[in-house]
């Protein structure tokens, strides 16, 4: 009995663990456009957001549970661009944490280029967060600027993922 005990134990740390990041790697703008370049083969969802940004934080609900559905889907991928400072990257753990976050969330560390990488993402970003690409085959197939609801989100990925 004792054996069943931890072994339950352990193995419920491992599902806990699977679902939160615990680690968040911080980028530059070229190592992220790398990373859009590698999920060529998914359906590719990225949102950036803060965490000092109320409307990003107030998505970011809809973000995750449209990720939970798809995250079975191999032709399915999400990722929450942090912009949030890199001194303040325990702060975005704590978050993730706090959110239960179980998309992938990257630190995107290139606060000083925003003038050069913003329109390299999408010419028509005014640099306002929340803002949301969607990729397919690694081309850009819609660029919402603002916050999006649940069924704007899913309506979106659901036109293009399919």
């Amino acid at each position: 009995m004792k054996h069943l005990f931890t072994i339950v134990f352990l193995s419920l740390g491992v599902t806990i663990s699977k679902a939160q990041q615990t680690i968040v790697s911080s980028l530059k703008y070229e190592e992220l456009e790398k990373r859009i370049q590698q999920e060529s083969d998914k359906f590719l969802v990225l949102n950036f957001w803060s965490t000092t940004c109320a409307p990003c934080v107030k998505e970011l609900s809809y973000f995750i549970e449209v990720n939970n559905k798809n995250k079975n889907n191999p032709k399915f991928k999400m990722i929450l661009v942090s912009l949030d400072r890199l001194v303040d990257k325990e702060k975005v753990i704590k978050f993730i944490k706090s959110k239960n976050l179980t998309a992938e969330v990257i630190l995107l560390d290139d606060i000083k280029r925003m003038n050069t990488w913003i329109p390299r993402f999408e010419k028509d970003w005014d640099g306002n967060i929340p803002v949301t690409l969607f990729y397919k085959n690694g081309e850009k197939v819609f660029f919402n600027d603002g916050e999006m609801n649940q069924t704007e989100l899913e309506n979106t990925i659901n036109k293009n993922l399919f």
